[in-house]
């Protein structure tokens, strides 16, 4: 492979802020859920790149072939990989997409297809655009996947903050996970926040269950949070992000609740929480790091604290929440998955076409 611009090419990034901004110039986009994955082509070498600069190219066998019919036999495009569902994103399924047998990755291709959903173009033919204009680069990538089909597509765009604000309530209902903004005169910058974001931004009151302990030592990682379905408490994600003065308070302060913690605890099926097989722990196994330690320590299901999170993804958090405030003031059974917001429906399929009212 020989392109103007070679991987690995760390994407270009975006500052978030809690408003849709408003300023000439400016080019709104819907913000996609799903892998972030920059296209390299050169003639029958495709590859793509992730997030953090590894090949992905191997997970996506489908994807290969539905690139090598839409783009131009030399290019560089950045985008975002996702799985559509019933009218929606659906992240953990594409998660899923992430397995080391071929045989299981060929056939996660054929029963949930992954798609494209392109939006910058940081190369075409022996040409690096990186210092193109964005303004520049999106005619240009217009033009290139003007005649794109199946499961290659190009992301709608506006230059109306109005429009943009009406995009960023709407979409949600079809997972999207909020609004991106531009600049028109904006060169690409790998690994630079040039863009802004706006993502939903909620709160919920949730049951603490139990913690994971931090890499660096004997202080708490991450709390468990769940929430009552009916007389189950669900896993519902964790709450992170402590400086490491406040891991080594949370563990003081939640050191009358370890005691005698898993006589009688909800989540007692997955067993000892310190050596039994971590598929069955609160959480997934982390398809990106492996030897990343899940195992968890149980507390008796009696706190609430309040957290602040994005979005729902099924029954879960799709990312993790962040504390806010013990509620003492509330019982745990009073935790439900009534209070979420759920938002209104809308077809993923309609986003991509501009069918949007």
């Amino acid at each position: 492979m020989q392109l103007p611009v070679m991987p690995p090419v760390a994407p270009m990034l975006a500052k978030a802020t809690k408003t849709v901004p408003r300023a000439a110039g400016l080019y709104y986009e819907p913000k996609w859920d799903g892998f972030r994955c920059i296209v390299f082509r050169d003639g029958d070498e495709i590859e793509l790149g992730s997030r953090n600069e590894r090949p992905m190219t191997r997970y996506f066998p489908e994807l290969v072939t539905a690139l090598a019919d839409a783009l131009p036999e030399r290019c560089v495009v950045d985008g975002e990989i996702v799985v559509r569902r019933e009218g929606r994103l659906e992240f953990e399924v594409l998660q899923q997409r992430i397995h080391p047998a071929k045989s299981r990755v060929d056939l996660l291709a054929a029963q949930t297809p992954a798609s494209f959903i392109a939006f910058d173009l940081l190369a075409e033919g022996d040409e690096s655009l990186l210092d193109t204009p964005f303004q520049q680069r999106r005619s240009r990538l217009e033009a290139m996947l003007d005649t794109a089909a199946g499961s290659v597509h190009l992301t709608p765009i506006t230059t109306d903050p109005d429009q943009a604000e009406h995009w960023f309530q709407l979409f949600e209902g079809a997972g999207l996970d909020g609004v991106v903004a531009k600049a028109g005169d904006m060169p690409y910058r790998p690994d630079v926040r040039l863009m802004t974001k706006v993502k939903h931004e909620r709160t919920a009151d949730c049951v603490v269950a139990g913690f994971r302990w931090h890499k660096s030592g004997p202080v708490v990682g991450s709390l468990l949070l769940g929430l009552y379905d009916g007389e189950h408490l669900q896993h519902i994600g964790v709450a992170a992000s402590f400086t490491m003065a406040r891991r080594a308070e949370l563990l003081e302060e939640l050191a009358p609740y370890r005691d005698n913690a898993l006589e009688g605890h909800p989540w007692q099926e997955w067993a000892s929480p310190q050596t039994d097989n971590p598929d069955r722990m609160p959480g997934a196994v982390s398809r990106w790091n492996a030897g990343k330690d899940l195992s968890w320590q149980p507390l008796r299901p009696e706190l609430v604290i309040e957290v602040r999170y994005d979005q729902l993804e099924g029954n879960r958090l799709r990312h993790t929440a962040h504390f806010k405030r013990w509620r003492p003031d509330r019982t745990p059974r009073s935790c439900t998955y009534d209070q979420l917001d759920v938002p209104v429906r809308f077809d993923v399929v309609d986003v991509l076409r501009g069918s949007v009212p």
